[in-house]
């Protein structure tokens, strides 16, 4: 079993940055990543790093977001720039560990109007 637990969410004014960041139990974890829910839509891919750093984002987000992994600490890290209204969003911390997906309770972003 694999226990995720993330924090850094809050209330940032558009443009602003923030940090998120997950903490995983446990060991022989391969991918982490973040995905995120906006009220009233599905749960959507943000970005994930590989044990070996290979990094994905999603179109809406490259060049404005960067994720980033501590191997040692089993942690993985968002940080988020240039926020804008539709980033509002609760984000999930994911990992994955033969072949199964973990997921953390998730942290709220709000990018008010």
């Amino acid at each position: 079993q694999v226990q995720l637990v993330e924090s850094g969410g809050g209330l940032v004014q558009p443009g602003g940055s923030l940090r998120l960041s997950c903490g995983a139990s446990g060991s022989c974890i391969s991918a982490m990543g973040w995905y995120r829910q906006a009220p009233g839509k599905g749960r959507e891919l943000v970005a994930t790093v590989t044990g070996g750093s290979v990094t994905t984002y999603a179109d809406s987000v490259k060049g404005r977001f960067t994720i980033s992994r501590d191997n040692a600490r089993n942690t993985v890290y968002l940080q988020m720039n240039s926020l804008k209204l539709e980033d509002t969003a609760v984000y999930y911390c994911n990992a994955v560990r033969a072949y199964i997906a973990y997921w953390g309770t998730g942290t709220l972003v709000t990018v008010p109007t």
